[in-house]
């Protein structure tokens, strides 16, 4: 929701401000607004595959909402996977096998709705667990693998920022291409009296106006925000390679969690009490 209260400061700062000098109907410009939309789009779909341009719109509706990646998701992530070590310790590897295989009639997985839901965390998580049921492993191999399979599914969510990043570069240009549009016209036009020709600069320079306030007032930092999103949810992921790791290693479930919950984000990461006061709440459950 900050977006849409940022995209109204930014319409009160520019086009609020104009209207205290000027008459906004000077704005309305028709062709000088066709003319920026069929850049944009033509530029967009020409510059991306149908994979991104999907990944794109499936992003949009994030940037409207608060993010799920607070304390208590965290929390939830690290009590799962200090159940399903704790679980091993006691009972073997091979007791994970059907919660691993079946996670969303798992009793242990279905206690973390939040989690299971979802699946990109979950078939990361259960795809190692399962390489752990399935024998012995090489820690520094897995490793390298973990960090293969994270830097292909970093780069794929962070492709729509990106995409919209460039277009945001691209809009002031297409501001000039259309103002030099108006102005050609206007050279064409040079017999008409002065009014008559300073609206037609004036509509030809609405051109530059409206490619400069897309890029720096709405693309770039819808732009923006999509990265930092894309970012939140790498953060997971990494926390549960850790927990994963450390286990492997042979740490105790307690002390794998800490490893996990030491690569969290400062405003997200629960304090050491905090985790182990849950973990001890939970146990029962």
């Amino acid at each position: 929701m900050f977006l849409l209260l940022a995209y109204i400061i930014v319409l009160a700062a520019s086009v609020g401000s104009y209207a205290m000098h000027g008459s906004l109907l000077a704005l309305w410009v028709p062709a000088e607004y066709v003319a920026i939309v069929g850049l944009t789009i033509g530029s967009f779909i020409g510059g991306n595959d149908m994979r991104v341009i999907k990944a794109s719109f499936r992003a949009l509706p994030t940037t409207l909402k608060k993010s799920k990646f607070n304390t208590a998701y965290y929390v939830d992530v690290l009590a799962l996977l200090y159940e399903i070590l704790t679980k091993v310790r006691k009972e073997g590897l091979m007791s994970i096998e059907n919660d691993v295989d079946n996670p969303e009639t798992s009793p242990l997985f279905t206690k973390y709705p939040a989690i299971v839901t979802d699946h990109h965390v979950i078939e990361f998580m259960t795809d190692y667990l399962r390489m752990m049921v399935g024998g012995n492993l090489n820690t520094v191999e897995i490793e390298s693998l973990m960090d293969v399979e994270l830097e292909t599914h970093h780069h794929e969510t962070a492709e729509p920022g990106h995409a919209l990043a460039k277009l945001a570069d691209a809009l002031p240009a297409f501001g000039i291409v259309v103002a030099v549009m108006g102005v050609v016209n206007v050279m064409g036009s040079v017999g008409e009296p002065p009014p008559v020709l300073g609206r037609m600069i004036g509509g030809a320079l609405v051109g530059t106006f409206l490619g400069v306030l897309l890029s720096y007032g709405f693309i770039g930092p819808l732009a923006s925000l999509m990265s930092q999103k894309a970012h939140e949810s790498e953060t997971v992921f990494k926390c549960v390679k850790q927990v994963l790791l450390a286990s492997m290693s042979g740490y105790a479930p307690q002390v794998a969690v800490e490893f996990g919950r030491k690569t969290l984000d400062s405003h997200a990461r629960p304090s050491f009490a905090e985790l182990e006061d849950e973990l001890k709440a939970r146990r029962g459950r």
